[in-house]
């Protein structure tokens, strides 16, 4: 099949997803669930992953700026930049696609080959909506808090690495993050967040909801699922990055 036509069908699909709910009751149900899964479970990974790169941007940055000439608060500075505009939404969302994109192909797959979806539709329930739109929501919702909390703790854990190693004192590195700071590095991020988190959703829930076979079909969905949301990530990267900082 062509690239138009999965876009198509992409299209057509979200058209459901967003119909009016039936009972918006359920639907809420559903999203507190989908948050909780989707969300608070992935805060974990993101905690240790975001500490781990934080330590490492923060000794790999006084690495390759032992020049005298350069000012030491620099590498707080630096430290900050890569977090707040790189790190906490691009990469984070990337580490998503791989934890939440699968687990959304790999459930709305296993149902669509297991005939649940079908159930769904023969009871004249909007499926779409039903099983994809609180995901979408619950991620979207989630995502910014998910990147706040990465931009927090990347910072601590170059604070950490970077005291420990002694390649930074904390006065420097308080310094170097306060410098010529711009708060909307931090909007920008943000956005980006939730952008990205609508991407992972949606892809992976078309890649779920139209698996077709059986077992080894779901698990090829599932990687198309990551493979695809990180490929497009990465170009609505570079487009909000031009559209947003130039």
């Amino acid at each position: 099949m062509t690239l138009l036509h999965h876009i198509g069908k992409y299209a057509l699909l979200l058209k459901r997803a967003f119909a009016r709910p039936e009972k918006h009751k359920v639907y809420y149900i559903r999203l507190i669930r989908e948050m909780e899964i989707l969300g608070l479970n992935s805060v974990g990974i993101v905690v240790i992953i975001s500490f781990f790169m934080g330590a490492v941007i923060t000794i790999q940055t006084a690495y390759n700026t032992e020049n005298p000439l350069f000012p030491t608060y620099l590498i707080g500075l630096a430290a900050r930049d890569s977090i707040l505009l790189e790190f906490s939404s691009t990469i984070v969302a990337l580490i998503l696609a791989g934890k939440v994109g699968s687990n959304i192909a790999s459930e709305l797959g296993t149902m669509r080959v297991t005939e649940q979806i079908d159930a769904l539709e023969i009871m004249g329930v909007n499926s779409a909506g039903y099983l994809i739109l609180p995901k979408i929501l619950g991620l979207m919702i989630l995502a910014p808090f998910l990147s706040a909390l990465s931009m927090i703790v990347g910072l601590f854990g170059g604070w950490i690495s970077g005291t420990a190693a002694g390649v930074i004192s904390t006065p420097d590195y308080i310094y170097g993050i306060q410098f010529a700071f711009i708060p909307f590095y931090i909007t920008y991020s943000l956005i980006k967040s939730v952008i990205f988190a609508f991407i992972i959703t949606t892809v992976s829930s078309y890649h779920g909801y139209y698996t077709s076979g059986g077992a080894l079909e779901v698990g090829r969905s599932s990687t198309l699922a990551v493979v695809h949301s990180s490929v497009v990530i990465l170009l609505f990267n570079l487009i909000l990055t031009h559209v947003m900082l130039s």
